[in-house]
């Protein structure tokens, strides 16, 4: 798929490129215990936490994996008037990452608590407000794209159908001429027409033209283009690798996993990747190989992994 030479070629360049990551930023944090025994009230495990991490999650992921590379990254997104909001702001400061964050009153910081134990995540806690933005708000994100546009190479919406991500938005996004980068939720499919390209998983690109899970993956491919007058897509099949959609071709790239542990934040790390290996010069093709190992170091990680440009290269075969 890709040579190491041309690999180290491609990465060598990420840190000249600068990408405004928007979408639905999340707190995930992290309980990490022990269980020992069933708990008496109800046939549930006892978890003995030893201690609690936070990181960055959602959209604030794919900007933590484009600093990771060594390329510039804004964080465009929302967040509450609240302690969450700080421990982001912190975070993504932390890492290298410009923080253009729109504090909104009305709603909560998002966070996903997941609970741990024995290397298996229990439970799943989430604290989020699913609706859309107000009129307000959406103004403010303009405003703030408008400032930093001209310093932005490629924009990556990060959509996790928690409301930021609106047609209004997108609209003015697609006005700015930049190549566009989308991963999807299926309940804003008709938002990403004449975009650059889509990265769902199957189940995504499945719910988004409501086919049934015989239909020939081909089909389900040519159908989104052929709706969002794409000219590339790129579905990811999890173990079985990925689907590359050109044009009239389509490209089956296997999958790089040794092992898998947890898939959180796979996806984000996939078109980071993919979107920092297009800008750098290379080809659909090889920016996908690239993106598919650098998935399947991530899998083999434990919560939401990175993976640096050193780790990328030494992965290459």
């Amino acid at each position: 798929m890709i040579t190491k030479e041309r690999a180290v070629d491609l990465i060598s360049k990420f840190p000249d490129i600068t990408v405004g990551v928007i979408g639905d930023i999340i707190l995930d944090k992290y309980l990490w215990g022990d269980v020992e025994r069933i708990s008496p009230e109800a046939p549930v495990p006892v978890v003995d936490v030893k201690k609690e991490t936070v990181s960055l999650g959602g959209a604030s992921n794919v900007a933590n994996n484009i600093a990771s590379l060594d390329a510039k990254a804004y964080m465009i997104g929302v967040v509450g008037d609240d302690e969450n909001a700080k421990i982001i702001e912190n975070l993504l400061k932390s890492k290298n990452i410009n923080p253009v964050l729109i504090k909104d009153k009305s709603r909560p910081t998002i966070e996903k608590t997941r609970i741990i134990a024995v290397s298996q995540q229990l439970l799943r806690i989430d604290r989020e407000d699913r609706s859309k933005l107000n009129n307000e708000i959406e103004d403010k994100i303009i405003i703030e794209i408008k400032n930093i546009k001209d310093k932005i190479n490629v924009f990556i919406v990060s959509d996790y159908g928690k409301g930021v991500i609106t047609r209004r938005i997108m609209d003015f996004i697609k006005s700015l001429n930049k190549p566009i980068f989308v991963d999807p939720k299926p309940s804003n499919y008709q938002l990403y027409k004449n975009t650059t390209i889509l990265t769902p998983n199957k189940k995504e690109a499945y719910e988004s033209i409501k086919a049934d899970k015989n239909t020939d993956l081909e089909f389900v491919g040519r159908r989104i283009m052929s709706d969002l007058e794409l000219n590339q897509l790129l579905i990811t099949l999890g173990g079985e690798g990925m689907a590359l959609f050109e044009g009239d071709k389509i490209l089956r790239i296997p999958t790089k996993a040794k092992k898998v542990f947890d898939v959180t934040g796979a996806g984000d790390t996939v078109i980071s990747v993919l979107a920092l290996a297009r800008l750098a010069g290379g080809t659909w093709e090889e920016s996908a190989s690239l993106a598919n190992t650098a998935a399947g170091y991530v899998v083999g990680e434990i919560g939401t992994a990175t993976v640096s440009r050193n780790i990328l290269i030494d992965l290459i075969g």
